[in-house]
C-alpha cells in the first residue's frame, strides 16, 4: 500500500508530502523536474524502488510547488523558494536533520540546502544531476525542442526516449510515464519550469558543500551527460563518484537499479560520524552610506548622530524582516547575512530606498560564497568579495555578484551588466551586475 498524502503549510502555500519506510535514517527526496508523490506508487518498478529505500531509511518525499498534488502558483519559484519547501516539509514532520537526495533537477536545490543549512543535512546523495543546466540541454536550439515538445505532446509520454530509452517500445510503461507528465505539471507550467530551470547555474557554491556527498550517475546517461556528475564529485570536497553503466536517466529502470540502491545504501548507513560545521554558505551584504564624512561636517555632531540613529534602526528593521543576521558594523555601514540570496537582494533594495527618506545616500553590495563562523562573526574570502563589489557601487545602488545573480533565476528580480572588475586583493575577474528596482 502507498502511504497517505499530508500536506505542510509554507506561508500561504500548502506543500504535498508523504512520509513512508522503517529505517533509522531521515532521508528526503528531492525530486526531479516536475513529481506526483501518489502517480510514483502506480508504476510497479518505482513503487519496488521505494520500497527498498525504506527499508534502510525513514523516507519523506514531496511535490515542489506548482507541480504534483502542492499549491499551484502565478508565478514558478526560483531555488530560494522552492528551499522553503524543503524546510517545511522537514519541519512538518520533525526532521532536524536529515540525509538528502536529489533526483535529476533536484540536484541543485538539494545542493544549495545543504551548503546554506549544513546543521540539517545528515549527507547529500545525487543521482544523475548537475551544477549547470547545459549538462542536460546544452544549446537554446535543443531547450527550444523540448519546449516544443511540452506544448505539442506533454501528456503523451512521447518524451519517453529522452529519459528511459530501454522501455521505449514498452506500452504500459509509456502509459504511465504520459501520467506522470500530465499529473506532474500543467504545459505551460512545465514550459515555465524549463526557462527558469535554464537560468540556474549552481557550479559557484558547490565547492561550499560540507557534508558527506555521494554522486551516482550513469555513463551514457542519455538525459543528463556524465560530465555533469563528474563535475560535482570534483568540485564538492571529499565528494565520492560511483559510475554506473548504462543509458537510462529514471533511476528504476535499467539492469542496474538495484546497484544504485545499493551505492545509496551502503554510502548512507555507513555514515556514522556527525560534524558540528564551521563553515556555511551564505548571501553576505555589505551596506555603506556615501560621503558620510562631508555630511557629517556639514550638519554637525548632534544631528549627524541622530541621523545616524535613524540609519541603524532602518537597517536592523530590515534585517528582521528579511531574515537576516546582523554580523559586524564597519562605520558607516554594516555587515548582514542571509540564508537566501534572494531575499537578501530584496533586503538591500527595501534599505536604500527607505534611507533616502531618512536624508541618506547609501550603496550595497552582495555575493554569495562560503564563509567561516569566527565566534559572532564571519570571514572568508566570500566576505572579502562582498565588500569589493559593494565598493564600486554608487550611491543609491545595489550591485550583485554573477553567483548572487545565477542563484535567484526564477525570483523575478532583474539586473544590469555592469561589465567585468578586477577586485582588491580578490583572483581572476569577476562580472558585476545592478539590480533594477
Amino acid at each position: 500500500m502507498q502511504p497517505d498524502t499530508h500536506y505542510a503549510k509554507c506561508g500561504e502555500l500548502q506543500i504535498a508530502y508523504q512520509i513512508f519506510g522503517q529505517g533509522s535514517i531521515n532521508l528526503v527526496i528531492v525530486p526531479p523536474f516536475v513529481s506526483n508523490v501518489e502517480n510514483f506508487w502506480d508504476e510497479p518498478d518505482f513503487a519496488r524502488w521505494l520500497r527498498r529505500l525504506g527499508s534502510f531509511a525513514r523516507v519523506l518525499m514531496f511535490d515542489k510547488r506548482g507541480t504534483g498534488l502542492s499549491d499551484r502558483v502565478s508565478e514558478l519559484p526560483g531555488l530560494e523558494a522552492r528551499i522553503e519547501d524543503l524546510r517545511g516539509v522537514m519541519d512538518a514532520v520533525g526532521f532536524e536533520k536529515a540525509a538528502l537526495m536529489g533526483i535529476s533537477e533536484g540536484g541543485s536545490l538539494a545542493a544549495l540546502f545543504a551548503a546554506t543549512y549544513p546543521q540539517r543535512c545528515e549527507a547529500l546523495v545525487f543521482y544523475g544531476c548537475f551544477a549547470r543546466f547545459t549538462s542536460w540541454l546544452p544549446t537554446q536550439e535543443a531547450l527550444d525542442a523540448f519546449i516544443g515538445y511540452i506544448d505539442q505532446h506533454w501528456g503523451t509520454g512521447g518524451s519517453l526516449p529522452l529519459f528511459g530509452p530501454t522501455r521505449e517500445g514498452d506500452p504500459a510503461f509509456q502509459r504511465w510515464w504520459g501520467r506522470f507528465e500530465r499529473l506532474g505539471a500543467s504545459p505551460s507550467a512545465a514550459k515555465a519550469l524549463m526557462r527558469m530551470n535554464s537560468q540556474i547555474d549552481v557550479s559557484g557554491i558547490v565547492g561550499a558543500i560540507r557534508v558527506p556527498t555521494l554522486v551516482v550517475h550513469r555513463t551514457d546517461d542519455v538525459t543528463i551527460n556524465i560530465e555533469g556528475g563528474r563535475y560535482l564529485a570534483e568540485n564538492i570536497p571529499g565528494a565520492r563518484l560511483v559510475e554506473l553503466p548504462g543509458k537510462d536517466h529514471i533511476p528504476f529502470i535499467g539492469d542496474n537499479a538495484s546497484e544504485i540502491l545499493d551505492a545509496i545504501e551502503e554510502f548512507l548507513t555507513g555514515s556514522k560520524q556527525s560534524v558540528a560545521p564551521d563553515r556555511v554558505l551564505a548571501t553576505v551584504l555589505f551596506t555603506d552610506i556615501v560621503k558620510s564624512t562631508e555630511k557629517a561636517v556639514a550638519i554637525g555632531d548632534q544631528r549627524w548622530r541622530d541621523l545616524l540613529d535613524k540609519h541603524n534602526a532602518v537597517i536592523r528593521r530590515n534585517i528582521s524582516r528579511f531574515r537576516g543576521r546582523e554580523t559586524n558594523t564597519t562605520g558607516d555601514g554594516f555587515l548582514i547575512t542571509v540564508d537566501g540570496p534572494a531575499r537578501a537582494v530584496r533586503c538591500a533594495s527595501a534599505i536604500v530606498d527607505e534611507m533616502r527618506s531618512v536624508g541618506l545616500d547609501i550603496r550595497a553590495g552582495l555575493h554569495t560564497g562560503e564563509c567561516e563562523e569566527i565566534d559572532d562573526n564571519i570571514g572568508g574570502i566570500a566576505v572579502h568579495i562582498g565588500a569589493r563589489v559593494a565598493a564600486l557601487a554608487s550611491a543609491g545602488q545595489v550591485f550583485v555578484s554573477s553567483t548572487v545573480k545565477d542563484l535567484v533565476a526564477g525570483s523575478g528580480l532583474l539586473f544590469f551588466d555592469q561589465g567585468e572588475h578586477s577586485l582588491k586583493g580578490v583572483p581572476g575577474e569577476w562580472r558585476v551586475f545592478a539590480v533594477e528596482r
